[in-house]
């Protein structure tokens, strides 16, 4: 690169996106239940959780630490102990296969001032047995609707995650899958989001695949296509104005209409929170007021701006977390769970080494459910 600004152009491009994930996982001398002082990350952005399904099996832990004040999680690469303070937690992103759990407590989020959107995994594996774990499919487009009818629709996003092909599920399979729970979805979310399974690159799901004899399909290119290309013709057909979106994926089917989804979304977030003031300070964002219209009736506003209610608008100021997958876009935030905890017990799962470990860390937790960690140690 022989530019002479280049060069320090992207290593500043670095050093901010560096310095933001620095600032939401600022750390402070906290006390324990115990009256021990230990070092906590206190985030203002959580995730809960891409390790595991909190809202559907560890809900009451989760709000049972909110109240107390932190919670431990083990790091799952050096095996140390961390703590995760909530004193300026201002925004929560659920993932869950059944947040039903969560009705129960969105009052609470409300009464802390802390505002939240859910990631909901809604796939339909039921004839095929690959989420044996799950409860049946109605109940689960039921809690959705639930859901959107308390947090609003953009605050409930539907996942099909992931999409899968074996020997008894074709691309077209899937389609029929995806056009069933569209249809009674229609109106209740803005957005699909969907990868495509790439299991040769993930060891644990390529191991918990063949240990129970799933007769799995990879991926290429040309099929890619294929689904996006008519997934898109369906939005349209059916008349679902869905906004498509990928989640980690490498290909461009941008032709199509389907972009690369930020799960943790600087911009969805300040959509449902421009209103708290510390928590736009947080991702640098400014809510401007809609200048009064011309003369001749035009409302002139910047490019890029995404209204907002009460005439307000923003201009985005999202910024990718580097210490993610290099096609995740997500914004930083801190993830609270830990990995071998999920009893869905889904075959392709990722976040198990097997179902035994996972098995055995609930019930550890159910032996200690208000414990520090989820796994009750």
């Amino acid at each position: 690169m022989k530019s002479g600004n280049r060069p320090l152009i992207l290593c500043r491009k670095q050093l901010d996106l560096t310095l933001e994930l620095m600032a939401n996982w600022h750390k402070e001398i906290l006390p324990r239940e115990n009256g021990e002082h230990v070092e906590m990350q206190v985030p203002i952005i959580i995730s809960a959780s891409r390790s595991t399904d909190i809202p559907a099996f560890y809900a009451d832990w989760f709000f049972h630490r909110l109240m107390v004040g932190y919670s431990a999680w083990t790091n799952p690469f050096n095996g140390v102990k961390g703590y995760v303070s909530y004193k300026n937690t201002r925004f929560i992103v659920f993932w869950s296969k059944d947040p039903s759990p969560l009705l129960a407590h969105l009052d609470e989020l409300k009464e802390r001032g802390i505002r939240c959107y859910i990631q909901y995994t809604l796939n339909d594996y039921v004839k095929e047995g690959l989420e044996k774990g799950v409860k049946p499919l109605l109940y689960r487009i039921d809690t959705f609707k639930r859901l959107v009818d308390r947090l609003g629709v953009g605050s409930v996003i539907w996942r099909f995650d992931p999409m899968i092909l074996t020997d008894d599920i074709s691309i077209d399979d899937l389609l029929q899958k995806v056009e069933n729970i569209g249809n009674q979805l229609k109106g209740y979310t803005e957005k699909l989001v969907f990868s495509y399974a790439d299991i040769a690159m993930y060891k644990k799901v390529k191991h918990n695949l063949e240990v129970s004899g799933i007769p799995y399909h990879e991926w290429d290119a040309a099929k890619m296509e294929e689904f996006a290309e008519k997934l898109s013709a369906m939005n349209k057909d059916c008349g679902w104005n869905f906004q498509l979106a990928t989640c980690g994926e490498k290909i461009d089917i941008a032709k199509y209409g389907i972009k690369h989804n930020r799960c943790i979304d600087g911009d969805l977030i300040t959509r449902l929170a421009w209103d708290d003031k510390e928590l736009m300070d947080f991702i640098k964002v400014k809510i401007e007021d809609v200048p009064t219209p011309s003369l001749f009736g035009d409302l002139e506003l910047p490019e890029g701006a995404i209204l907002l209610p009460q005439n307000h608008f923003f201009i985005s100021t999202h910024r990718k977390d580097p210490g993610q997958r290099q096609f995740c876009e997500c914004m930083a935030s801190k993830d609270i769970g830990e990995y071998n905890t999920c009893p869905h017990l889904c075959e392709y799962c990722y976040a198990n080494a097997t179902k035994q470990l996972a098995i055995e860390n609930w019930k550890r937790h159910k032996g200690n459910p208000i414990s520090e960690t989820i796994t009750g140690k």
